[in-house]
């Protein structure tokens, strides 16, 4: 089976990850939505940029995944969507005693809750269609937890456990649910912090990645968004028809301790 003409939704889509989703998807044929909150010109151009370069539609939808509403109209303004790729996601550290209520409120119903919404809007195109896969980017965090991050951890457990649902809601359908769980990956986001961490614990940009912000990834190399992209791409392939309902871990050897 061939990709080519399928359709994806990316939410998050117009950098880091999601765009490295995009942009693999596209090379596979894919016509891609490409997603986030803002609607610059940049953004459209962005579309315009990946429709040129590997010769497949693809259009920018402007969408809050905050809003419920939201989530469910980019699904109705894709029209089609063949494959979901659930990216989206915020972060926010803090105790919990101190965590700000609308901090928590953000993270749940960007990270989790417009899961819900987008895939509810997606599976019925997807049975017109006869075919389908919701890729949920989860996190090493799905599985494991560290301290000061009760919303974040909270909601990608969360995520990991609608995966299973949906995995078993359409078990009997050529559709297909999972999560990939990553550690820590290099995004430009990333690479930012690396000389910050250094600087504040006044040690080397090299000490910073391996005992510090690689602490719990016993590769101690960064996930690279081609890693993950490649991931997607598999599971959107026929050799995984018969992976559903599960997650796949990305991180180094993290959630092996």
């Amino acid at each position: 089976m061939t990709l080519s003409g399928k359709t994806a939704v990316i939410t998050g889509s117009n950098s880091g990850i999601g765009l490295g989703i995009v942009h693999e998807l596209a090379k596979a044929g894919v016509n891609v939505v490409l997603n986030s909150f803002t609607n610059s010109e940049e953004d459209h151009a962005l579309a315009i940029e990946i429709a040129k370069e590997y010769g497949v539609k693809a259009k920018y939808v402007s969408a809050d995944m905050s809003k419920g509403n939201d989530c469910r109209r980019l699904i109705a303004d894709a029209g089609v969507c063949d494959i979901l790729i659930n990216n989206a996601g915020i972060q926010h550290i803090s105790p919990i005693q101190d965590f700000p209520v609308d901090k928590w409120d953000a993270i749940i119903a960007i990270n989790l809750s417009s899961v819900f919404h987008t895939t509810a809007a997606a599976l019925p195109l997807m049975r017109v269609a006869g075919w389908g896969r919701v890729i949920n980017i989860a996190s090493a965090h799905g599985l494991r937890a560290s301290p000061f991050k009760a919303a974040y951890v909270s909601a990608k457990h969360g995520v990991i456990g609608m995966t299973k649902v949906v995995g078993l809601e359409t078990a009997k359908e050529a559709i297909t649910a999972n999560a990939i769980c990553p550690g820590y990956v290099l995004t430009k986001l990333v690479e930012g912090q690396i000389p910050a961490t250094a600087k504040e614990y006044g040690i080397s940009e090299e000490e910073a990645i391996n005992t510090v912000i690689l602490a719990k990834q016993p590769s101690k190399e960064f996930v690279t968004v081609e890693q993950l992209a490649g991931i997607v791409t598999f599971l959107c392939s026929d050799s995984a028809a018969q992976i559903t309902g599960t997650s796949i871990n990305a991180d180094g050897g993290w959630t092996s301790q």
